[in-house]
């Protein structure tokens, strides 16, 4: 009879963090600013119909690296989670720190269990206050860690280079176009120039109103990054 295979709990926990690391950082990375008029939100994606960054709910904004197919879904499921809640309560009782909860436990429960892969995905939830202090930037991990980030949040492939480059040229008071021109440096390098029609721009502007989400035309990118 023969002996079954065996692999100890903290190697198949490395084998599979190793695999979803690996699928992110294929992916093309995006970056999430705090300035004072707006949250922004800049990705580098070439595609003209497929979208990383997308409106969850009033003041609450979508993000995710990876592969497309798994945080689609994940989209669309936040986006059926807080209409539900919004409509059994309070549109008001709808916010970005129960959905990053509910997000995480998903990604966590997919880690942890014996299914065939974890999810190759990173995802933001991003939600606009009145004021910057009131700003909520929730980063998942692919295996449920939850991070509360201030100021910025970068996502995907080299995250730990863009943090970098963003840590020397962030600044408190940047209007939207500059938040885009030191995110698109950040994402680019020294090396590479990322190109205006390779972005994908949204933000959550501090206005006032119940919705807050708009994405920023091709002109208006291609102007600031010039």
């Amino acid at each position: 009879m023969s002996m079954p295979f065996y692999v100890s709990p903290e190697q198949m926990m490395k084998d599979r963090a190793d695999y979803a690391r690996k699928g992110i950082a294929r992916g093309r990375a995006l970056v999430a600013l705090q300035t004072p008029t707006a949250l922004v939100i800049v990705a580098e994606n070439p595609s003209a119909t497929l979208r990383k960054v997308s409106e969850i709910y009033d003041r609450i904004a979508f993000a995710g690296v990876g592969k497309y197919n798994e945080f689609d879904q994940l989209r669309v499921a936040g986006v059926r989670a807080a209409e539900l809640r919004g409509y059994q309560y309070s549109r008001n009782d709808v916010d970005a720190r129960s959905l990053a909860n509910q997000y995480a436990q998903v990604l966590g429960d997919v880690f942890s269990t014996m299914g065939p892969k974890p999810l190759e995905v990173e995802l933001l939830v991003a939600e606009v206050g009145d004021t910057p202090d009131h700003d909520r930037l929730f980063h998942i991990l692919y295996d449920g860690t939850l991070l509360d980030e201030k100021r910025y949040c970068v996502l995907g492939g080299d995250a730990e280079g863009i943090a970098g480059r963003m840590a020397s040229t962030y600044r408190e008071d940047l209007d939207v176009a500059g938040a885009v021109r030191v995110a698109v440096e950040a994402l680019g390098g020294p090396e590479r120039k990322v190109a205006a029609a390779d972005l994908e721009v949204a933000a959550l502007v501090r206005n006032g109103k119940r919705r807050a989400f708009t994405r920023l035309s091709d002109d208006v990118v291609a102007q600031a990054v010039a």
